[in-house]
């Protein structure tokens, strides 16, 4: 099993470069066989292991994939509906998404069931409800997979009990190929999604985003291929803020998505941290003490729950108590709590409020990353500790970041990756 290994108390200087997003680049992967057309695709996070097994499971239905730097090219011409096969060792959430492409394309298709962050359970009723209230019928295999199958997908209005990514970008993805307009109302219309929906648009979709939430689908009868740049990583680029904040470092991050960030970067500019906005790029200093916060995560543009393990960190090192409050209520959300109270951190968590004391030195360890986000916050949280800190599990922040030890390397960070 893989660790990295990390001594604390280097300052973080000079340059690094955000890769694509990865919660834009699984969808879009999902989505390109819409086409039998070539889809090209740029800034893409290839040596991400969740990209890895999303092209997989394309290769599974014998889409021909290539891949070169942070290249992608998809030609399924060959492609069928057959069962999309998946190592369950590896599993995403996306495997679903699978549903709503596939259905599309071949009026069928038989999915394994989601894997993904260790979180809580996260049930999948949405993306059947969405998917059924588009003509599809959808029922759970006892061997583990989703089946669906169609005689053809007709727009309808899907107002969801509550905001969703997924379901969202299901619906969407369904949508296009179906007879009229599909209404989609309640959904998570964070960056990711709109990216997704500028994807589709490109391969010739006819989908507008009407405010937040709500999104409509007008079907074609097909759609081509096209080439298209994924956006930047906000969670990527955050987790280089703090890291640059926490160690008290200079930092200019290139390709930031200053704009998707800005609620993050104001709760960070009003307890500490200075940043100065570039054409492409976002430099971050601090010189000052900081101070503790107040937040609860929300859907965008406020804070998203992917940023919460890093504010954790965060937290710890200001002046004052700090509190973070988590809406989505997921049972394991606050799990990474325990692994930074090894570290001396001092976090309580009641129901779904988690509390933070500031001031800690924290000191190295050994811990485990639960899933992608807790383990960034890990590798944060031992850049700016006394000692070593030892992080077992990487494969799961490798499932979220590229090159991460490499990135950090060059900004001076002693951090290596040892084992097989």
């Amino acid at each position: 099993m893989e660790r990295l290994v990390i001594k604390g108390g280097n300052v973080l200087r000079g340059t690094v470069e955000v890769s694509g997003a990865k919660n834009s680049a699984l969808p879009i992967l999902c989505a390109s066989i819409l086409t039998a057309d070539k889809v090209k695709l740029f800034n893409m996070p290839n040596k991400i292991e969740d990209v890895r097994v999303q092209i997989d499971m394309l290769k599974s239905i014998d889409a021909h994939v290539t891949t070169e730097n942070d290249m992608v090219v998809i030609e399924s011409s060959s492609a069928r509906d057959q069962q999309v096969i998946m190592d369950k060792k590896r599993g995403v959430r996306t495997s679903l998404l699978l549903l709503g492409s596939m259905l599309g394309r071949f009026g069928r298709a038989r999915v394994p069931l989601p894997g993904g962050d260790n979180i809580g359970e996260r049930k999948f009723d949405l993306h059947i409800y969405a998917l059924e209230r588009l003509g599809a019928k959808v029922r759970v295999t006892d061997d583990g997979f989703l089946e669906a199958e169609c005689a053809g997908l007709k727009g309808a209005e899907i107002e969801f009990p509550i905001r969703t990514t997924g379901g969202a970008e299901n619906a969407m993805i369904a949508a296009c190929l179906a007879r009229g307009t599909t209404v989609i109302k309640n959904a998570y219309t964070r960056p990711e999604v709109v990216d997704l929906a500028n994807f589709l648009n490109d391969m010739g979709a006819k989908i507008t985003i009407k405010g937040s939430g709500h999104i409509e689908v007008e079907g074609v009868t097909e759609l081509h291929g096209t080439n298209y740049t994924i956006i930047p990583d906000s969670v990527e680029a955050f987790t280089y803020i703090v890291a640059t904040a926490l160690t008290k470092g200079d930092v200019e991050i290139k390709r930031c998505p200053v704009d998707d960030l800005e609620v993050p970067i104001i709760f960070l500019r009003e307890s500490g941290v200075n940043s100065y906005k570039g054409s492409d790029s976002l430099l971050v200093t601090r010189n000052r003490l900081i101070t503790a916060f107040d937040l609860s995560t929300g859907p965008y543009p406020g804070i998203n729950t992917d940023f919460q393990a890093l504010f954790a960190v965060f937290a710890t090192q200001a002046e004052g108590k700090s509190r973070i409050t988590d809406i989505i209520r997921f049972a394991e959300r606050f799990r990474f709590t325990e692994e930074l109270n090894k570290m001396g951190a001092h976090i309580t968590i009641e129901d779904n409020v988690a509390t933070i004391g500031g001031e800690t030195r924290l000191k190295g360890c050994q811990v485990s990353a639960l899933d992608i986000r807790a383990g960034a916050a890990l590798i944060v949280a031992g850049l700016c500790a006394e000692g070593e800190t030892i992080i077992d599990n990487v494969y799961q922040i490798d499932r979220g970041y590229e090159r991460i030890e490499e990135k950090l390397r060059g900004l001076g960070a002693e951090i290596h990756r040892i084992g097989e």
